[in-house]
């Protein structure tokens, strides 16, 4: 169960024995060249959420995801979507549904098809929606991220349907998503709206990582998120620098120093009432952290502990906006006010609204120079942490070991993914599996985005295995 879970624990029988895990490996391989086709087809068509985009775009990319479930052989086949807020169409999803026979659990496989916008084109080497195979890797938007999760899903679904034949009573059923990388905004609508369309025993979201190449892993925590803005209000009025500077200081100075007040002097955050905790199974060498995130030379790492905790198990603030005049556009004016957007990370278990208090008094008790301090509060997202003894998450550990030949581990992500409470609250009861085909180097949500086919084959043959163990296995108190 995951750590949300209420009412009696849940388990779920299968024997390892009953599984030939050559002829699902088998299977994969087979058909992994036209496994790759779909992928590159779907890659070349650039589905973007956002409102700035083309919509049609999305819509397309929606009718050629549910053209390759019905290929698979599932026919209740449905793009479905929930207004939003202001009453605007939220992302086309794709759902299908393959009923269980009785006394089989059923497994939904989730993943999104929308994919982050390109940015500029000239960080590319390749053209961002056109997928290009180079030593091992195919480059490309949505490669990943995640275009590479719904077909992992098919393939392995594809691979258990041919292996088991008849022997396949599972259920299962596909969620792929039209709106992830626009924040979600109709996820917790949609679920409501189709809790019974939905309900699954256990569900494997395919959005995360692997530890490294060559080295499978299960996402057992993800931070929380809170954001907001913080301004610093100094003057009526914008005032000759020469004439009035020397005393009183700037709102940007001001808001720099309140900044400042932020992190200690190794850079850990200092703010008060934040869940910190130094509790990880792996960790990265210095060396591994600052080849992944390009450290330059020189810079010191911030914070205390291992690294993996400081990723994964402690807060991180980061100012990711600022506004202030341009520098080729400043004038000799002493500004009246400055606004910067903070990111808070929060550990797993950390409250967002506890959180969000926590900025709040912070900044409000550390205005520099008595200057007026406006905080105003933005979005929040909880955490998540795993069971791991979980009856699923013991199932997922061994088919990924198998899969990969080596030892799977459990990690965390310093990344959120805010929609996974929202599961946990609508279906309490349910085991919830975060895996993913990315690795440190696949730059989801950058330039030259790409994926490790290898371990890309690899996770569609552990997904195949887990399907067959739960189809193997007899669900016990989850009907």
């Amino acid at each position: 169960m995951t750590s949300s879970a209420a009412g009696t624990p849940q388990t779920i029988s299968g024997s390892v024995d009953t599984i030939d895990v050559d002829a699902l490996r088998q299977s994969v391989h087979k058909s992994f060249d036209a496994t790759i086709g779909d992928l590159k087809n779907l890659v070349a068509i650039p589905g973007i959420a956002w409102p700035s985009f083309d919509p049609s775009q999305l819509d397309r990319s929606a009718d050629a995801v549910a053209a390759l479930v019905r290929a698979s052989g599932i026919e209740d086949v449905h793009i479905l979507r929930c207004d939003k807020e202001d009453g605007t169409p939220g992302g086309p999803a794709v759902v299908a549904r393959r009923a269980a026979t009785e006394g089989k659990p059923t497994i939904l496989l989730y993943a999104h098809h929308d994919v982050q916008p390109p940015g500029d084109p000239a960080l590319w080497e390749t053209e961002p929606f056109t997928a290009v195979e180079r030593d091992g890797r195919l480059y490309g938007r949505g490669a990943a991220d995640d275009k590479a999760g719904i077909m992992a899903h098919l393939a392995a679904y594809a691979a258990v349907s041919e292996a088991l034949n008849e022997e396949f009573g599972l259920g299962v059923t596909f969620f792929f998503e039209g709106e992830e990388e626009a924040g979600s905004p109709t996820f917790r609508r949609f679920l409501e709206t189709h809790r019974e369309l939905l309900r699954a025993d256990v569900i494997v979201v395919a959005d995360s990582s692997n530890w490294k190449v060559g080295v499978p892993a299960l996402t057992t925590s993800l931070r929380g998120l809170v954001d907001g803005t913080i301004e610093v209000q100094v003057l009526e009025h914008a005032v000759h620098s020469g004439m009035f500077g020397g005393a009183v200081l700037d709102a940007p100075t001001l808001l720099s120093r309140l900044i400042a007040t932020l992190h200690d002097a190794d850079g850990s955050v200092a703010v008060k009432g934040l869940i910190s905790r130094d509790e990880t199974t792996v960790d990265l060498t210095e060396a591994e952290y600052r080849a992944d995130a390009s450290v330059l030379d020189g810079v010191r790492l911030a914070g205390t502990g291992s690294i993996a905790s400081r990723l994964w198990t402690k807060p991180a603030l980061s100012i990711i906006g600022f506004d202030a005049p341009a520098v080729d556009v400043a004038s000799n004016t002493l500004l009246p006010r400055a606004r910067a957007k903070f990111s808070l990370r929060l550990a797993p278990g950390q409250v967002p609204a506890e959180a969000m208090e926590a900025v709040k008094a912070h900044v409000e008790a550390n205005a520099p120079f008595g200057a007026k301090v406006v905080f105003t509060p933005g979005e929040s997202g909880n955490s998540f942490l795993t069971d791991t003894g979980s009856a699923a998450a013991g199932m997922a550990m061994w088919a990924l070991g198998e899969a990969w030949g080596v030892p799977a581990v459990e990690m965390g992500i310093g990344g959120s993914i805010p929609f996974i409470s929202d599961l946990t609250e609508v279906y309490p009861e349910v085991q919830i599996l975060v895996t993913g085909v990315e690795d440190p180097d696949s730059r989801a949500h950058s330039a030259n985005e790409s994926l490790h086919l290898g371990d890309f084959r690899n996770a569609i043959v552990a997904e195949a295995l887990l399907l067959a163990r739960l189809n193997h296995g007899v669900a016990e108190g989850l009907k």
